[in-house]
């Protein structure tokens, strides 16, 4: 299993600018065969964007790069590895990555629904299912497939029924099939419910780990490198020990909003400081939850 917890030092070129990934219309998924089942999104983040681990980054480059030379790989006789799975804690980059390897392969990203592939009739989830793998062997994309668990479920697991352990056993036939012409990426927060035999499918397991200190220092850098603050923002990650990418992006966020409204061109630091421990509240809140 590889770990994205080592420190990348990213390209110096600018990120490209945050903004949510064009979802195409539904018509279109109905036009390649999905109908209702997936969303497919035009991406727009780059590897620029992204803030993980050496040996990860590789790693998803090397798998996009083999993809894009498939033909050459099988001319001599070999597999092209198609097929990864990400697992780790909500928030630390996991979707963004599975964009950032639809755009560096130039594919559309074909997101499945799983409010519509998870059905209550007996044997519909995996006629659903399917139907997602046909239509995914008609032409290269990125097939994303976000809280895999709910789909792979280990089928010892005395606390699931039947249908489940149905969906399992269609699941790891289609994924062998899976043609190596578009790449099949599957993402969980539940990596320990996930059945062995469905593991062992994925050419590349990479672990996805809330960022060290630098990784924040670099973030904080990122997200505000368009709306600037007035002083070195750098001083308060390790502020920021312990929680996601995503909660750090929107305490980032949050500055700037406040910036805004008060007519400033940067960010003062009464403001980020104020977004900060209102993410840190939240942060507890949440942890009392969940707890």
């Amino acid at each position: 299993m590889l770990s994205g917890a080592d420190e990348l030092d990213l390209q110096s070129s600018p990120p490209t600018p945050s903004r949510t990934p064009r979802k195409l219309s539904s018509a279109t998924a109905a036009r390649e065969g999905f109908g209702d089942l997936v969303e497919i999104i035009s991406p727009e983040r780059s590897a620029r964007d992204i803030i993980i681990g050496k040996e990860s980054r590789f790693t998803l480059l090397g798998l996009a790069n083999e993809v894009r030379h498939g033909d050459d790989i099988r001319r001599h006789g070999l597999r092209v590895r198609s097929k990864v799975l990400f697992c780790g804690p909500p928030g630390c980059g996991k979707s963004l990555c599975a964009e950032v390897v639809a755009a560096e392969l130039k594919m559309p990203l074909v997101v499945a629904r799983l409010d519509a592939l998870i059905a209550s009739h007996l044997g519909e989830t995996a006629t659903n299912l399917r139907k997602i793998f046909d239509a995914a062997r008609t032409r290269p994309m990125v097939l994303f497939f976000d809280e895999f668990d709910a789909l792979a479920r280990a089928r010892n697991d005395t606390t699931e029924h039947s249908e489940i352990r149905r969906v399992v056993n269609s699941l790891l036939m289609m994924i062998d099939r899976f043609d190596g012409r578009s790449i099949l990426i599957a993402a969980t927060n539940l990596e320990e419910t996930i059945d062995r035999a469905i593991l062992r499918r994925f050419d590349e397991v990479i672990l996805f780990n809330k960022p060290s200190v630098a990784q924040i220092r670099r973030l904080l850098y990122m997200k505000t490198r368009n709306f600037p603050a007035d002083f070195d923002i750098a001083q308060y990650a390790s502020d920021f020990t312990g929680m996601s990418y995503a909660q750090v992006e929107r305490a980032c966020l949050n500055a700037i909003r406040s910036a805004i409204l008060l007519k400033r061109n940067a960010i003062p630091e009464h403001c980020f400081k104020s977004a900060l421990d209102h993410e840190i509240s939240r942060a507890e809140v949440e942890r009392e939850i969940l707890d």
